[in-house]
């Protein structure tokens, strides 16, 4: 029988996020994509008998792996299995209505990547699968199967940003005619296929793109960010702080966007002497420009090198 492996996750920008969120020892805290719980042991280390943390994932491995990691600090962890676009609704049953700090960190952890079986790999050959909670029925399989050639084109251009994404397109929907893809190895090779070679040697990995496209869609990443990051900056006390960690351009200019005009909201025209419009901030961006890895952890964590930190604090 095959040996179950460990939920591995190194925590990229540590300790530019916890230093981030500006802890109080007796504040409440939040993490949003809990994880195997790295950014969490640091956060609760810094709280006093009196401090409280939530951790929040959909992935039932994350849970146990971060359940037990933190299990040392009893009963101030509350850990729940959710998508944190329900968030505010979690916590409220929980009897929480404002905290002092969330952070998210929206990675793939280094245990979905390296579970074959996960689907989420295009380096092994496993079933298509991508789901990040696995009590979906959809999965990864269902997106190449079904999509029309229009919609596959879309998604991999929009959320993949690769200039090859009407071709792949074609590809597979040409391929799945013959038999349906059933395996990250069979949609590679197609992705291969539609891509020139000359290409595909200067590039990286061929499917990277794809294959991070056919993820987000599935379980709808952006539009979750998208629809939860004014929901997390209103749940924050005065002098609270929200930290977001991002891994590519379109999560990123989400989050620079929404805090921008969370900062700024004012909607009246330029040249009005007086704002009328009657929006107010609702506090200020930390992060001018986001905080980036440093070398040190560049050398020791390839996964980190597109990782980029926004910090936003309530007024």
């Amino acid at each position: 029988m095959e040996e179950k492996m460990a939920f591995q996750h190194t925590s990229v920008l540590l300790h530019e996020t916890v230093d981030g969120l500006n802890i109080r020892p007796d504040g409440i805290y939040v993490d949003a994509t809990l994880g195997g719980g790295g950014h969490a042991f640091q956060v609760c280390s810094r709280l006093d008998s009196k401090g409280r943390f939530i951790g929040i994932d959909q992935d039932a491995a994350a849970i146990e792996a971060a359940s037990a990691r933190l299990s040392v600090f009893g009963e101030k962890v509350t850990i729940i299995r959710s998508n944190y676009c329900d968030m505010k609704a979690r916590l409220q049953e929980i009897g929480i209505d404002k905290v002092d700090g969330i952070m998210i960190d929206l990675g793939v952890s280094s245990y979905q990547l390296d579970t074959a079986d996960r689907g989420f790999s295009y380096r092994m050959d496993a079933p298509l699968d991508m789901r990040m909670d696995q009590r979906q029925t959809m999965t990864a399989k269902d997106i190449v199967n079904t999509y029309s050639e229009m919609e596959l084109f879309h998604v991999i251009r929009d959320y993949g940003e690769d200039r090859f994404a009407k071709n792949i397109a074609k590809h597979i929907v040409a391929e799945r005619q013959k038999s349906p893809i059933e395996t990250t190895g069979q949609l590679v090779e197609i992705i291969r296929q539609s891509i020139p070679m000359k290409v595909q040697k200067t590039t990286g990995h061929p499917a990277k793109r794809t294959f991070q496209a056919i993820r987000i869609e599935l379980n709808r990443e952006l539009d979750v960010l998208k629809d939860t990051l004014d929901d997390m900056i209103d749940l924050l006390n005065p002098g609270g702080r929200l930290c977001v960690i991002t891994f590519h351009s379109l999560e990123d200019r989400i989050v620079k966007s929404n805090f921008r005009r969370n900062e700024n909201p004012c909607t009246c025209p330029s040249d009005f002497p007086v704002c009328v419009c009657g929006k107010v901030s609702k506090g200020r961006v930390v992060t001018r420009k986001p905080i980036l890895p440093g070398e040190e952890e560049l050398e020791v964590n390839s996964r980190s090198k597109s990782a980029k930190l926004r910090i936003f604090e309530r007024a």
